[in-house]
């Protein structure tokens, strides 16, 4: 059964205020029907609804301190308890020990030794590779995990072709933060329905989202309000071409963080874990799950 994961970075589950959680004030009409009309709050879980269901995990998993990206990312990828193995959180990119555990042992090693088809679906402009190249800059936990499985990562090119996705979804960033005038540019919900036209050609498919974790070290409440509101619309067009018959959507992150702008800094709250899906495949999914080590293993049952 097909898989396509979209880790959100830094959303947990907050709590029901406006103030100060973004989730709390944005206008989000799709999933809060998904939802039984409730937001993506601490309150609504757990829920399970005719095409939905949250729980919430523990992404602090034993370990003192506020969770970080690349422990947390590694986690997800591999269903081991790293930062209890190595008796600390660390990120944001992943230090030589983190690394080790993303060669060999991460979802898009394991998929691919089975003979499925796997890929991360955001494309990279040239500047990001040549950064790489030049050592000045380190792959993150997920990219990192891509390459060691022998994947290819997404280029401009395949971005232009319509074979890749943008970060933020639409394009828009590739226009207004990277200058690429001529990027191709979808309305959300449009750019839903691509994400699964392409996440549709593989078993498992990965989109990394990291712009609601920026929001969140900024503290900017608008930009987070914006973000959600573009994705609520992304969500619609996801679901309305998405068939549940071939496969599940799940949607969880590594900490939080933007469900609390009060503070700059990573929270211990619990992230969600929504899957959308046939009431039996959510199921069979969310068995024992309760904590970020259960997602790796969920997603091996679903793909392989």
């Amino acid at each position: 059964m097909r898989t396509l994961f979209l880790f959100l970075d830094g959303i947990g589950l907050g709590a029901d205020n406006p103030d100060t959680n973004p989730f709390a004030r944005a206008d989000m009409p799709t999933l809060r029907a998904l939802l039984g009309g409730q937001n993506l709050t601490a309150s609504a879980a757990p829920f399970e609804g005719e095409r939905a269901t949250l729980l919430s995990l523990d992404a602090s998993l034993g370990v003192d301190g506020p969770p970080q990206s690349a422990t947390g990312q590694a986690v997800l990828l591999t269903g081991i308890n790293i930062p209890k193995e190595l008796g600390y959180h660390y990120g944001p990119k992943p230090n030589p020990p983190v690394a080790t555990y993303l060669n060999g042992h991460t979802l898009f090693s394991r998929v691919t030794r089975a003979g499925k088809s796997a890929a991360l679906l955001n494309a990279y402009p040239a500047r990001y590779f040549d950064g790489i190249d030049s050592g000045k800059r380190l792959y993150s936990s997920i990219p990192l995990a891509v390459t060691n499985a022998g994947l290819s990562l997404f280029t401009k090119d395949d971005f232009y072709a319509g074979r890749a996705l943008s970060a933020d979804f639409t394009g828009e960033g590739w226009r207004g933060f990277l200058g690429f005038q001529d990027a191709p540019v979808l309305p959300a919900e449009e750019a839903g329905r691509k994400t699964a036209e392409l996440a549709q050609r593989y078993d498992f498919a990965f989109f990394e989202y990291w712009a609601s974790d920026y929001a969140g070290h900024k503290q900017n409440m608008d930009w987070a309000v914006r973000q959600l509101e573009t994705f609520d619309s992304v969500l619609r067009g996801l679901l309305a071409a998405w068939d549940d018959a071939q496969g599940i959507i799940l949607l969880t992150s590594d900490h939080g963080n933007m469900e609390d702008l009060a503070t700059r800094r990573h929270t211990d709250a619990p992230v969600p874990c929504l899957v959308f899906g046939a009431p039996s495949a959510r199921r069979e999914f969310c068995r024992n799950l309760s904590d970020l080590t259960g997602i790796a293993p969920a997603i091996q049952r679903m793909v392989l």
